[in-house]
């Protein structure tokens, strides 16, 4: 009797107990995951360390940096860039927009494709370090807050190293079994040896073959280049892609001259401007074409 009382006496305590353990565990994973999220918006720069750099192109690196831990997370959305920036030895802050290639969930580290410009101050810059040199970054950037299932297609017009926010889109949407969304993607270079990016598409186009196509354009193939010679022309597009419609969605990123062609510039980086070029001119609208 006494044991039986002893027993009950203390069933309900350990209960108690075991509950307010798991319920103190969730709690402080839940804080834990919330605050290892690297960029939070907070308008913060953050040092981080180049972890690895390895040559993509003649005139393109990819930089591997570090995040505070393994266990963190950059707190990237797609599609959204990061600002880097660093202080010219007059004290002058040079800032310009990246975009990480890496997967938005990767832990521990992220990465960025960066082609160099001659006299280009960030370029300049960056193509001096060497690893575990830092960065400041601050962030995340939202471009266009991308919704599942928002279009049936879309199509991406991308040319050199433009293709950064593109291939976020393809990369993330591709890996979502429930994002039915077919993509087009036209990328433009000079030669094959500048197509950035190459094998990551590559492998999403043969994984995903029913969802996603890309074709590739340059000015100067080579015997072996499979795809498209010259410029994406106005003719090839308007046999490729769809016609404007309210369930189809065009994204175009590339250098100034690329954009005047098929779109027109932005006006700022909240302002898109006007639509203008080639898309203009097939009868799509502002509202159907984003500009990166």
């Amino acid at each position: 009797m006494l044991a039986r009382i002893f027993r009950s006496k203390n069933t309900i305590p350990l209960a108690i107990g075991t509950t307010a353990i798991a319920a103190s565990f969730w709690y402080s994973t839940a804080i834990r995951n919330d605050t290892l999220k690297t960029f939070n918006g907070d308008d913060k720069w953050i040092d981080l360390k180049i972890a690895k750099i390895e040559d993509e192109s003649h005139d393109t690196r990819r930089f591997t940096f570090a995040l505070p831990s393994e266990d963190h997370v950059t707190g990237l959305h797609t599609a959204s860039a990061l600002l880097a920036k660093f202080v010219t030895p007059k004290g002058s802050n040079v800032v310009r927009p990246y975009t990480p290639v890496s997967d938005i969930s990767e832990k521990g580290h992220f990465q960025l494709v960066i082609k160099h410009y001659k006299n280009g101050k960030m370029t300049e810059h960056l193509f001096g370090l060497k690893p575990d040199d830092t960065v400041s970054f601050k962030g995340p950037i939202l471009k266009w807050k991308w919704v599942p299932n928002s279009f049936d297609t879309i199509t991406l017009l991308g040319a050199g190293s433009g293709i950064t926010p593109l291939f976020q889109l393809v990369h993330h949407i591709a890996q979502n079994p429930d994002d039915k969304t077919k993509i087009n993607l036209l990328y433009g270079n000079k030669t094959p040896g500048d197509i950035l990016l190459r094998k990551e598409l590559d492998e999403i186009q043969a994984k995903y073959p029913d969802q996603v196509k890309v074709t590739y354009f340059v000015d100067q193939p080579d015997d072996s280049f499979k795809g498209e010679k010259g410029f994406i022309t106005k003719e090839f597009l308007q046999s490729h892609i769809p016609k404007p419609t309210e369930k189809a969605q065009i994204f175009v990123c590339g250098p100034p001259p690329f954009m005047d062609a098929y779109s027109g510039n932005k006006k700022s980086p909240s302002d898109q401007g006007d639509l203008t070029g080639i898309l203009s001119e097939m009868g799509y609208t502002k509202d159907q074409v984003f500009k990166f």
